[in-house]
């Protein structure tokens, strides 16, 4: 999904995830330069402990949103959301997507955003929808 404000022009790439395991809403602030999949996605890959860009140096490289998470999940929380600020967003799919966002919105001057959602038994899909737009809002009022 893509957020673009018309005001600024600013765009805003913001990926879901599922998160199985999780009981509310997860902002996630970064991603790891680490692909370790604990089982093989879609196509039967399984990188074990592999950099995501060998060019960035070591697993542990951090790249960070440019984007206010801790903001962003106190205006979430004051709505009523379950919500957290995350620095985890693990070493499968996900993380591996977020740092390719992360690297691409800071080649282009873009800015990105990845959130875990829990499964629909966790919390119904009404409220995952109005989340996602209660999201979308408070972005474009930052922008």
């Amino acid at each position: 999904m893509r957020s673009e404000s018309t005001n600024s022009g600013q765009v805003i790439w913001v990926h879901f995830g599922v998160n199985s395991g999780a009981s509310r809403f997860a902002i996630e602030r970064q991603a790891v330069n680490e692909a370790n999949f604990r089982c093989p996605d879609e196509l039967g890959w399984k990188p074990q402990k592999l950099p995501i860009f060998p060019v960035d140096g070591a697993l542990s490289r951090i790249r960070e949103t440019t984007l206010p998470a801790e903001e962003i999940t106190k205006a979430l929380a004051k709505m009523g959301y379950d919500v957290i600020t995350s620095n985890d967003a693990g070493r499968f799919v996900c993380n591996y997507v977020y740092y390719h966002s992360l690297k691409f919105a800071e080649q282009y001057g873009i800015k990105s955003l990845f959130v875990h959602v829990p499964l629909f038994l966790t919390i119904d899909e009404e409220t995952q929808m109005q989340f996602a737009a209660s999201l979308l809002e408070i972005l474009a009022s930052f922008y």
